[in-house]
C-alpha cells in the first residue's frame, strides 16, 4: 500500500494505512490498485454508494448551469430543493406541509442552526429571559466540532483543551426518561439528540424513550430537535430514525447523504413556528443553499422518495443482525447493536482493540473505522447487495478468528515465560539448598569424613552403586533448570500449530483483494 504519510497535514486524523484512488458503488481501489468493500460509507454520507451515476448526473449537468450565487440572490433551484426536502421529510415533523428549511453545508452548521432557532424561539414566544435559555442534551452524543458542540460532548478526546465552552445546556444519561424530565425547568427550550447515537457505537435507546420524549416535550411547550444527520435517509430503514418510534420531532438536523457524497449539504427543516423567528439579518451562509448543492441533494431526495433504499436497508440489516448475533454466541463478539443496516460491535478487551480489528479488515479487504476503544461502527452503502455483504461479514468471522488466535498465541507465550520464570528460579534455590558450604565444616566433620573414607575402603565392591547414586543426584538436581528449557521450547510449538489452525496470515479466499 502506498504512503500515506502527509507532512503538511495537520495530525488531527490518524487513518488507517491506505490511500485510496479510486471508487465505485460499495468498493474503492487504493493506488497499488487493490479493491476493498466499503463499510464505513464515510460515516453514511455514501449512503447511495460512491458516485452513484444519478447523482454524478446530476452535479455535472449543474457545474455546465451555475455553482455559487450566495444568498444575495435567488436561483432557480432553491426552492425546488426546500420543497422537495419538505415532500420528503418535512411531512415526518410536526410541521407538516407547511414546515420549512433552513439550508446550510455540514451537519454541524445544521445543528448550530437549530440551536439558534430554539434558543430565539425560546425568547420571542416562549418568552424565557434573553441568555437564560437552556438545552437539554444526552450523555455520549456527538453533534459536531465546533467549539459549542464540542461542549455538549462527555468526550475527553474531543472535548478536553478548547474550553471555556457556551453554557445553557443540560447533559443527561442518553436513554433515560426520567433524567430528562427532572431536567427541565422554566428555562428548558429543547431537548436536542440523537434518536441512535453513531459516533458513541451505535448505541440504541429503549422503545419507550423516544415517545416518552415526544409526549413530555409535548405537554411542557419544549422544542424536540432530532440530530439525525448519520441515522436519517434510510440508514436505519426509514426515512429517519423517529419514524421507528411513530414520533415526529419538531425539528430536524440533516446533512451527510443529502449531498450523496458528493458535496457538503445539510439542512435543518421543521415547525414553521421556530425556524420562521430566523428572519433576514439573524441567521445564514454564503454556501448553504448554493445550486449545486440543491441539484445534488433534489436528486437524493428523488432517490429517498420511492422507498427502494430504505426498503433495502431494512432487508440488509436483518442479515447483518442474524450474522452478527451468532458471532456473539461463538464468543467472537461481546455485543452487537444494530439497527436498520447499521451495527456496533464490541470486542472482548482480551481478544483485541477495535483498532486491532479495523487493521485485520483492512487486510483482508474490508474498510471500517473503530468508533470507541473496543467498539467498531459497521455502516456499509445501502446499495450494498447480499453476495457483498455476506463476503464481508465472512471477512469479519475471519479476521475475529485469527485475532483470537494471536491473542491466544500472546497468552500462551506469557504463561509460558511465566513458568520458565518459575522453574529457574526453583532450580536456583534447589542448587543453593544442596550446595556443601566449607566454610562450617568442622573437625568432628572432618572426623566423619575420614571414618566414612576408611568404611568405604573396606566396602570397595559397593564404590559404582555409590557412584551410580551420586550421578542420580546430580540428575535431579539439574531437573528444575531441564524443565524450565522444556517450557521455553514448547510454547512455541503451541503457537506455531496455533497459528497454522486459525490462519492467521491467511487471506480468505472471498476476499476482495485475494488473487
Amino acid at each position: 500500500m502506498a504512503d500515506t504519510t502527509h507532512g503538511a497535514l495537520a495530525p488531527t486524523y490518524d487513518p488507517l494505512p491506505i490511500t485510496i484512488a479510486r471508487a465505485h458503488g460499495t468498493h474503492v481501489w487504493d493506488t497499488d490498485g487493490n479493491e476493498f468493500l466499503d463499510f464505513l460509507s464515510g460515516y453514511s454520507a455514501l449512503n447511495f454508494g460512491h458516485l452513484h451515476q444519478g447523482l454524478v448526473a446530476a452535479a455535472m449537468t449543474q457545474l455546465r448551469q451555475v455553482t455559487l450565487t450566495s444568498r444575495a440572490f435567488d436561483h432557480d433551484r432553491l426552492e425546488e430543493f426546500a420543497q422537495r426536502l419538505v415532500e420528503v421529510v418535512g411531512v415526518l415533523t410536526t410541521g407538516g406541509e407547511d414546515s420549512l428549511v433552513v439550508p446550510m453545508n455540514t451537519g454541524a452548521e445544521a445543528v448550530e442552526t437549530a440551536v439558534k432557532a430554539v434558543r430565539k424561539w425560546g425568547h420571542d414566544v416562549r418568552g424565557v429571559p434573553e441568555d437564560e435559555a437552556t438545552i437539554i442534551v444526552a450523555a455520549g452524543n456527538f453533534h459536531g466540532r465546533t467549539t459549542t458542540l464540542v461542549g455538549l460532548s462527555d468526550n475527553p478526546t474531543a472535548r478536553d483543551g478548547f474550553g471555556p465552552f457556551a453554557p445553557g445546556f443540560r447533559r443527561v444519561p442518553f436513554g433515560d426518561l426520567d433524567a430528562v424530565a427532572a431536567a427541565v425547568d422554566d428555562t428548558t427550550v429543547a431537548v436536542l439528540m440523537e434518536p441512535v447515537q453513531g459516533e458513541a457505537g451505535v448505541v440504541v435507546p429503549p422503545d419507550e424513550f423516544w415517545p416518552g420524549l415526544r409526549e413530555l416535550t409535548a405537554q411542557q411547550d419544549i422544542a424536540l430537535v432530532a440530530d439525525e444527520v448519520q441515522s436519517g435517509l434510510g440508514r436505519t430503514g426509514t426515512t429517519l430514525a423517529c419514524e421507528l418510534w411513530d414520533v415526529q420531532p419538531d425539528l430536524v438536523c440533516l446533512g451527510k447523504a443529502l449531498g450523496g457524497g458528493i458535496i457538503p449539504v445539510s439542512a435543518v427543516v421543521g415547525k414553521p413556528e421556530i425556524l420562521g423567528v430566523l428572519t433576514p439579518g439573524t441567521h445564514g451562509s454564503t454556501f448553504g443553499g448554493n445550486p449545486l448543492a440543491c441539484a445534488v441533494g433534489i436528486a437524493a431526495l428523488d432517490l429517498l422518495s420511492t422507498g427502494q433504499y430504505q426498503a433495502r436497508a431494512a432487508a440488509s440489516g436483518r442479515v447483518l443482525t442474524e450474522r452478527l448475533e451468532a458471532l456473539v454466541e461463538r464468543g467472537l463478539l461481546a455485543e452487537a447493536r444494530t439497527i436498520g443496516l447499521w451495527a456496533g460491535i464490541d470486542l472482548d478487551p482480551a481478544l483485541g482493540t477495535g483498532h486491532e480489528l479495523c487493521e485485520a479488515l483492512l487486510e483482508r479487504g474490508v474498510l471500517a473505522k473503530d468508533a470507541r476503544t473496543e467498539t467498531v461502527r459497521l455502516s456499509p452503502p445501502l446499495s450494498i447487495v447480499q453476495p457483498e455483504l455476506e463476503m464481508a461479514l465472512d471477512i469479519l468471522e475471519e479476521s475475529l478468528v485469527a485475532l483470537r488466535g494471536e491473542h491466544s498465541a500472546a497468552a500462551a507465550n506469557e504463561m509460558a515465560n511465566a513458568a520458565a520464570e518459575e522453574a529457574a528460579e526453583e532450580a536456583a534455590d534447589t542448587a543453593t539448598d544442596t550446595a556443601p558450604d566449607a566454610t562450617t565444616d568442622t573437625a568432628a566433620d572432618t572426623a566423619t569424613d575420614a571414618a566414612a573414607d576408611e568404611a568405604a575402603d573396606d566396602t570397595s565392591d559397593e564404590k559404582p552403586a555409590e557412584n551410580t547414586a551420586g550421578e542420580n543426584t546430580a540428575a535431579e538436581t539439574k531437573a528444575p533448570a531441564d524443565a524450565a528449557d522444556d517450557a521455553d521450547d514448547d510454547p512455541a510449538d503451541v503457537v506455531e500449530d496455533e497459528d497454522a489452525a486459525e490462519g492467521k496470515d491467511e487471506r480468505s479466499a472471498l476476499s476482495p483483494t485475494a488473487g
